[in-house]
């Protein structure tokens, strides 16, 4: 246990208990918990080792460019903003992200995430710029290739200026024989045979540069981090012992409903500290759409990220191997792998749904009764038991959720395409 956590735990029990109205109480511990999911006890954002840049302002700002430009697609339609969308948390709304073809899996926020060691759904990726990467190339979602995109940076002079001030002068890419205009290790098979017709140093000087663009799309994420919420003012209040405060902020059933969550909802197990997430994997028996079990999850996803070329142990990773622990030591051989899915953060989770790796519920109160009921499942081992709540107390537990909704901790220009 922190030693922070500890000192507020003793300070806590020293001190009065105070309740957001008559009969509602905190007690200690409870306060000590609360404390732990308040916003202000997140840690500054630490250093991504993989990414040298990561936290430079110009590579922000590099970033911030291509997030919104559409110009990083193979149609000319598709930007990273057009899934992950500034007024929707950085979700998109939609079952399933839809590209220039529709993905395999719901859009996952990226509020927050330069904290988590992992990314996508089954944490095939083990850094926000390698995650950036994937998308890039993916047949459905923007559906470009390496060399397209180090063709865009190498031809508009604002982001040559601005790359090279970052990672030093580009190669000269002009002879379109040594550099195809469209190639990369995609599925196309065209531009898959172009690709590894090229020279090996210059498929790896166009990986530099396409790995390159993914740290400076990172370094912008990094600012995308939730600022405070209702919930985040409720606990100020609470633990500063201004009781009318607390009730003004609150409502019976809120306040209710927090209680259900960090007690006999157990949902802390999964869903704790202040981005409530412990950015771990769980089967919860949510099944397949289709009705079958043909996505296995961590269990795949383990495996990508071991073999992933832009991994933290990749020539492209600027850090060193002692700064590689969380993949040096991963487990492939977690029971839970088979049907383990990423604990997404439930911060703006209500502007988020639909909900689940593949979009499978539309609303929060779908999400509840499926963790209400505990369904057994044909594959894998569901960590659910059933809850027994009844639709009061399932609605207290929505309503509590809905109070975690906040604005991105950024200026709003960040959330905006730049001029």
């Amino acid at each position: 246990m922190p030693s922070w956590f500890v000192a507020i735990l003793l300070v806590m029990a020293a001190t009065p208990v105070f309740g957001d109205r008559p009969g509602v109480v905190w007690s200690p511990s409870e306060l000590g918990i609360l404390h732990g999911l308040w916003i202000g006890s997140l840690p500054p954002l630490p250093p991504d080792p993989t990414n040298k840049v990561g936290d430079d302002p110009r590579a922000a700002r590099l970033g911030h460019r291509l997030f919104f430009d559409t110009r990083l697609s193979s149609d000319g339609q598709v930007a990273c903003a057009t899934c992950h969308l500034p007024g929707l948390a950085f979700t998109d709304g939609r079952k399933l992200g839809r590209g220039v073809g529709t993905a395999g899996r719901n859009t996952m926020t990226i509020i927050g995430t330069a904290y988590s060691p992992w990314f996508f759904w089954d944490g095939r990726k083990d850094s926000q710029w390698s995650q950036a990467l994937g998308p890039l190339e993916s047949s459905v979602e923007h559906g470009g290739t390496r060399t397209q995109y180090a063709h865009l940076i190498s031809s508009d002079a604002n982001y040559r200026a601005a790359y090279e001030a970052l990672f030093g002068p580009l190669p000269e890419l002009s002879d379109n024989r040594r550099f195809p205009r469209s190639a990369g290790p995609v599925d196309d098979s065209a531009m898959r045979t172009a690709w590894e017709g090229m020279a090996l140093r210059d498929r790896e000087a166009i990986s530099h540069i396409f790995a390159n663009i993914g740290k400076a799309i990172a370094a912008y994420e990094r600012r995308l981090i939730p600022g405070p919420s209702l919930f985040d003012r409720y606990v100020e209040a609470v633990t500063a012992g201004d009781a009318s405060r607390a009730a003004m902020l609150f409502s019976a059933d809120e306040s209710a409903g927090l209680r259900l969550f960090i007690g006999p909802g157990k949902c802390i197990r999964c869903h704790n500290g202040p981005l409530f997430t412990n950015n771990v994997f769980h089967d919860t028996g949510v099944p397949d759409p289709t009705g079958g079990w043909t996505d296995r999850g961590r269990l795949a996803g383990v495996r990508k990220v071991l073999s992933d070329e832009f991994n933290c142990f990749s020539r492209y990773s600027d850090a060193r191997s002692s700064g590689c622990n969380e993949l040096r030591f991963v487990k492939t051989d977690d029971p839970h792998f088979a049907r383990g899915f990423k604990t997404p953060t439930l911060r703006n989770v209500a502007k988020t749904g639909p909900y689940m790796h593949d979009g499978q519920f539309a609303t929060l109160s779908a999400v509840l009764d499926h963790y209400n009921s505990a369904p057994r499942q044909d594959i894998g081992r569901t960590e659910l038991s059933p809850l027994g709540f009844d639709p009061l107390e399932l609605g207290q537990i929505e309503k509590f959720l809905r109070t975690l909704e906040s604005a991105t901790g950024v200026t709003r220009s960040w959330l905006e395409p730049p001029p």
